[in-house]
């Protein structure tokens, strides 16, 4: 996976809705990947530490944010 070929389209320290939007793109049978930068098996999410990256393929990310933004203002 090059990073050139994908985008980021959320931003979360919720690894719960991380996994949410996860299903819901690729229920959208949109290619997805998480990013997190979490090292230790304890619940920290100080700063970028508990960041999770949503990405998708850069050709899916319009798509992608759509269905993003219509899931958080209806919930």
């Amino acid at each position: 996976m090059k990073d050139e070929d994908w985008s980021v389209v959320y931003v979360t320290y919720d690894s719960l809705e991380a996994e949410m939007i996860k299903d819901l793109l690729e229920s959208g049978d949109i290619p997805v990947v998480l990013r997190s930068s979490k090292v230790s098996p304890y619940p920290v999410n100080v700063g970028k530490i508990g960041e999770i990256k949503i990405l998708v393929k850069d050709e899916d990310q319009e798509i992608a944010e759509k269905l993003i933004k219509e899931e958080v203002d209806i919930a």
